[in-house]
């Protein structure tokens, strides 16, 4: 079975109504990166960190897959299928996909902030139980802390997707301006003469060989999926 790796960033999950960080009325713009989303930011102010990730999580609950997310989960049906998202949601993973490799964190976990990838102090929040109270403390004794990739900090995963993406028969970018690096230089992993597909609504600078879709998540994927499995469905 060939096998396909379905590298998405935040434009993945607009059609399921969550902003992205960078466009113009973005969450960046209601609040500074360097307060939120460092770990200078985690030492100076852990209550406003952790209520803005409350806030993230109380959007997500309300928000369902696209068709986009559930195509990329009905190719497992005919293909071995690895999706790397850049993105904190699980949305990928309410819409049935199986193997998902997060590169900048999961927003529905917490875990310790003295050894945020100590498995034993990650915790699964539930859509009853999304909150995290300000001072809380995981089993180590430390805060507990957004199971978040900060800026600044290493993306472990990341050296586990370029070996997914080395292995790939077939590449889908999903939503990605191919911009933010570590994962943008991903692409570079892919074998020489591997098909490489871009689903995008706006003009990416991808470089040869790469196949643009100039449609938004779902009606891209509805398009390649065509294309991919086509009598085969």
């Amino acid at each position: 079975m060939k096998k396909i790796v379905v590298l998405t960033g935040a434009g993945m999950s607009v059609e399921s109504g969550l902003k992205t960080f960078r466009d113009a009325d973005g969450l960046w713009e209601e609040y500074p990166v360097s307060q939120v989303a460092t770990h200078e930011g985690w030492e100076a102010d852990p209550t406003l960190v952790t209520n803005f990730y409350n806030m993230l999580r109380r959007k997500c609950w309300g928000v369902k897959p696209n068709e986009g997310h559930r195509l990329v989960a009905q190719l497992e049906q005919h293909y071995q299928v690895t999706v790397v998202t850049q993105n904190v949601d699980n949305l990928h993973e309410q819409a049935g996909s199986t193997h998902v490799v997060h590169l900048h964190g999961e927003l529905m976990k917490v875990c310790s902030s003295r050894d945020v990838d100590d498995p034993r102090y990650i915790q699964q929040l539930t859509p009853e139980n999304c909150e995290v109270k300000p001072g809380t403390k995981a089993g180590d004794g430390s805060l507990l802390r957004p199971y978040i990739v900060f800026f600044g900090e290493a993306v472990p995963n990341i050296s586990i997707a370029a070996e997914e993406v080395q292995e790939a028969d077939i590449l889908i970018i999903i939503g990605t301006s191919l911009v933010v690096y570590p994962a943008a230089g991903l692409v570079h992993y892919a074998r020489p003469g591997v098909p490489i597909y871009l689903i995008d609504p706006n003009p990416v600078n991808a470089g040869r060989g790469i196949k643009q879709i100039m449609k938004g998540a779902s009606e891209g994927m509805r398009q390649l999926y065509q294309e991919l499995v086509g009598g085969n469905s």
